[in-house]
């Protein structure tokens, strides 16, 4: 794997990244100025981020509530997991069974000094510095290797990430899905969605915007074929890919994505059992 830039362990409180910025819209206070100024302009053509931002967590948080209760899921990896809020993978996951095992990654190093500082009276819990392209590393890393056993099932992670790299034959996303996918069991699932546009306007501006802002942290926004192409050889949960407000709601009155200039698009997939 190539990544075209270099982990840094350095905190640029100049530079916005993705997990910030999304740490803002959830209301979170592990941002800077210039992570606020980009959502600011960020909002002026799509104005729906905020709710998309909290709407995507909950969708997580319904995922991961649905794998462990309902399919005994009990290690999840968690691939560009951004800081740390509220009801986090591991508090929904060991809600359900205290001894599930989640090992988050992500590049952002102030990820990785909230996360560990978070987790650290957690021994079932860790948090990799790791770009998510990195897979044999990931995988090969001692904590990984420590808490997740790949001979069983797990639930693999990519929530809200994909936009975040470019494509490529090497290490675009779906070359990434189809390594991870490799490695792990039947009955194995993987989680994905990312932003998407049918609007070639929206996605070009936010595409180039961010990519700007991030200085080349960024990949693209894309089409809801290019996430459905993401789940070939998958058998996907019901109700299937969708705008990820509408996955399995808690109820009817839970808030909608009601604006729709972009929407988080996605679902969960199952490694076939034969």
């Amino acid at each position: 794997m190539n990544t075209d830039k270099p982990l840094s362990k350095e905190i640029d409180a100049n530079v916005p990244t993705a997990a910030r910025m999304y740490d803002y819209y959830l209301g979170g206070k592990d941002n800077y100025a210039a992570d606020r100024a980009a959502c600011d302009e960020l909002d002026k053509v799509v104005p729906s981020t905020r709710r998309l931002a909290v709407n995507n967590r909950r969708f997580l948080q319904r995922v991961v509530r649905t794998l462990a209760a309902e399919y005994g899921i009990r290690q999840f990896l968690d691939h560009g997991s951004g800081l740390p809020t509220q009801d986090n993978v591991h508090q929904v996951a060991q809600h359900h069974d205290p001894t599930a095992h989640v090992v988050y990654v992500d590049n952002d190093p102030m990820v990785l000094v909230h996360g560990r500082a978070l987790l650290e009276q957690d021994e079932r819990t860790c948090v990799i510095h790791a770009d998510m392209r990195e897979t044999d590393a990931i995988f090969a890393h001692p904590d990984t290797e420590r808490l997740i056993d790949f001979s069983q099932p797990v639930a693999v992670l990519f929530n809200s990430v994909f936009h975040c790299i470019p494509d490529s034959d090497t290490d675009g996303p779906q070359a990434v899905v189809r390594r991870v996918s490799e490695r792990l069991a039947p009955g194995s699932f993987l989680v994905m969605c990312q932003l998407v546009s049918e609007d070639p306007e929206v996605r070009d501006f936010v595409t180039n915007f961010m990519d700007q802002v991030t200085q080349g942290h960024w990949g693209r926004v894309r089409q809801e074929k290019d996430v459905a192409e993401l789940f070939e050889g998958l058998k996907i949960l019901e109700p299937g890919l969708v705008e990820v407000s509408t996955w399995r709601p808690d109820n009817e009155v839970v808030p909608r994505q009601l604006t729709h200039e972009w929407i988080e698009f996605g679902g969960v997939g199952r490694i076939p059992l034969t």
